[in-house]
């Protein structure tokens, strides 16, 4: 099983469409052992996964997600 390439920080994220989003973990695809991000919306506090190689694209020169804040708290939480 090879190594995460790097860590993707706990915290909110801005979408580059305007959405904000909670990283919560990083996992792996069972069957293809792809890195994922495990991540909630803050509008509808769905979960989802992306791929950690789209996570961290640019796009129109712009990163996917941008970084805003670590301070993520318990209360938060929607589990």
């Amino acid at each position: 099983m090879q190594d995460i390439p790097f860590t993707i920080q706990p915290g909110l994220y801005r979408h580059y469409k305007g959405g904000l989003y909670t990283v919560l973990h990083t996992a792996r695809h069972s069957e293809t052992e792809e890195w994922l991000v495990v991540y909630r919306s803050e509008a509808h506090g769905t979960l989802w996964v992306r791929p950690l190689s789209m996570w961290t694209e640019l796009v129109n020169g712009r990163p996917r997600f941008a970084f805003m804040e670590s301070d993520v708290t318990e209360s938060k939480s929607r589990f």
